[in-house]
C-alpha cells in the first residue's frame, strides 16, 4: 500500500507540473500569435469547459477498464502535445485550442478514473491521507510550474515547453501501470442516464451529500470574492497589484500545510466533520480579508489555503468511500461538475457585486460558508454522524448494485 501511495503522489506531481506549465504557456503563446487577450483567455475555457460534461465522461470510466483508460488518456496527451511543433504563426492558433480541449477532456477522464481506481489500490483508512498528500503535492507544483513554464517559454519558446510537457503524461502512464491493485474494478453498463446515476449516488446519502455541498459552496465563494480581492489590495490596502502574488503564495503555503494533516483529521473525525471545519475556516478568512491591515489579510490567505482544500479533500474522500464501485467513475466526475460548476455563475456575480464595494462580496461569501457549515454541523450533531462517520469510513465497503 505504501508503494501505491508513493506512486499516486508522484503521479500528482508529474501531471500537475506538466498541466500547470502548459496551461499558462498556451495562453501566452496565443497572445503572442494573435495579440488578442480575449483569444488567450479562451485557452482556459477550452481546458475547463469539458468539466460540464463530467457525468457523461465519467460514464465511460465505469464502462471501460479503468487502469487501461488512465494509461490511454495519458499516452494520448503525450502523443498530441508534440503536434504543437507545427505552430509557426497565427494560422496555426487552432492547434493550441485543439490541444487545450484535448487536455480538458483527458483530465476529466483522468480525475474520474483515478478517483475510481484509488479504492482498489489503497485501504479505506488510507484514502484521506493519500488525498491530502496529493493535494499538498498539487499545490506545491502550482507554486513552481507556472514560473518554470513561463521561463522556458521566454528562453526557447512554446515548442520546448510542449515537448517537455509531453514527457510528464508518458511517465504518468508508467506510474499507473506500476500500481498494484487489490481488486480489479469491473466495467459495467448501467442503463440509467449518466447524470442521473451520478447525482443519485452523490445526493442519495448524507455521507456524501454534506461534504460535497460544503465543498461546492466554498469553491464557488472562493471565485465570488476574486474581484473583491483585487479591490481590497489596490483600494483598501493601497498596495500595488503585485501584492496579489504574495497573497496567492501564502495561500498556496497554507494549502500545502493543510493537505499534510487533513488525512489524519479525516481518519479521526470523518469527511463530513472535516468539511464543516474547512468551510467555516474559509468563511472566517473572507471576513478577515476585509480588514484594513495587510498582516491580517496575509493571515487570512493562509487560513483560506487551509480551509478550502479541506472541503475538497473531504468531499473527494467521501465520494471514493461511499459510492458503489460500479458507479464510482460517473459519481467522481459528476462530483467534479457539482463542486466546480458554481464557478461559472459565481465569478460574474462576484464581479458585479464588487460595484457595491470591496467588503460586501466578502461578507456575503462568509455568510454563505458559515451558514452552510452551521447547518451541516447541526445535522451531524443531531444525527450522531460526527461519532459514526469514522467507523463508516474505515469499515464500509461500497454496496454492489450490479454485476
Amino acid at each position: 500500500m505504501r508503494r501505491n501511495a508513493i506512486l499516486f503522489v508522484t503521479i500528482s506531481v508529474l501531471s500537475g507540473f506538466g498541466g500547470s506549465a502548459m496551461a499558462l504557456v498556451a495562453g501566452i503563446w496565443i497572445l503572442d500569435l494573435t495579440g488578442s487577450s480575449g483569444l488567450a483567455a479562451l485557452a482556459g475555457l477550452c481546458v475547463y469547459a469539458p468539466t460540464l460534461a463530467g457525468p457523461w465522461l465519467g460514464a465511460l470510466v465505469d464502462r471501460l477498464p479503468r487502469r487501461p483508460l488512465l494509461i490511454a488518456a495519458n499516452l494520448t496527451l503525450a502523443a498530441v502535445l508534440p503536434t504543437l511543433l507545427a505552430v509557426r504563426g497565427p494560422a496555426q492558433t487552432w492547434l493550441l485550442f485543439a490541444v487545450c480541449t484535448v487536455y480538458g477532456i483527458a483530465y476529466v477522464l483522468i480525475d474520474a478514473g483515478e478517483s475510481a481506481i484509488l479504492p482498489a489500490a489503497l485501504s479505506p483508512a488510507e484514502l484521506g491521507h493519500v488525498n491530502g498528500w496529493r493535494s499538498s503535492a498539487q499545490e506545491g507544483v502550482k507554486l513552481v510550474a507556472p514560473l518554470a513554464g513561463a521561463g522556458l517559454y521566454a528562453w526557447q519558446g512554446g515548442h520546448l515547453v510542449a515537448l517537455l510537457a509531453a514527457v510528464a503524461p508518458a511517465l504518468v502512464a508508467v506510474g499507473y501501470a506500476a500500481l498494484r491493485l487489490t481488486r480489479t474494478p469491473r466495467a459495467t453498463r448501467n442503463r440509467r442516464g449518466a447524470a442521473r446515476a451520478g447525482l443519485a449516488v452523490l445526493f442519495g446519502s448524507a455521507s456524501i451529500r454534506l461534504p460535497l455541498t460544503l465543498a461546492a459552496t466554498a469553491i464557488g465563494m472562493s471565485t465570488f470574492v476574486t474581484a473583491a480581492g483585487y479591490e481590497i489590495v489596490t483600494g483598501v490596502l493601497g498596495m500595488p497589484a503585485a501584492f496579489l502574488g504574495v497573497l496567492l503564495s501564502t495561500q498556496g503555503a497554507g494549502s500545502i500545510a493543510g493537505g499534510l494533516v487533513v488525512g489524519r483529521l479525516i481518519a479521526r473525525f470523518g469527511p463530513a466533520t472535516v468539511a464543516v471545519v474547512g468551510a467555516a475556516l474559509f468563511g472566517a478568512s473572507c471576513l478577515a480579508r476585509g480588514l484594513p491591515w495587510w498582516p491580517a489579510v496575509l493571515a487570512a490567505s493562509v487560513v483560506a489555503g487551509v480551509g478550502l482544500p479541506w472541503t475538497l479533500v473531504a468531499a473527494v474522500t467521501a465520494v471514493q468511500t461511499h459510492s458503489p464501485d460500479e458507479l464510482l467513475g460517473r459519481a467522481a466526475a459528476t462530483a467534479t461538475t457539482v463542486m466546480f460548476g458554481p464557478i461559472a455563475v459565481a465569478t460574474p456575480l462576484g464581479s458585479a457585486a464588487v460595484l457595491l464595494g470591496a467588503r460586501p462580496p466578502l461578507v456575503l461569501a462568509a455568510a454563505g460558508c458559515l451558514t452552510a457549515a452551521a447547518l451541516a454541523g447541526h445535522r451531524l450533531t443531531r444525527s450522531g454522524r460526527s461519532r459514526t462517520d469514522l467507523d463508516s469510513t474505515r469499515s464500509a465497503q461500497p454496496a454492489r448494485i450490479g454485476p
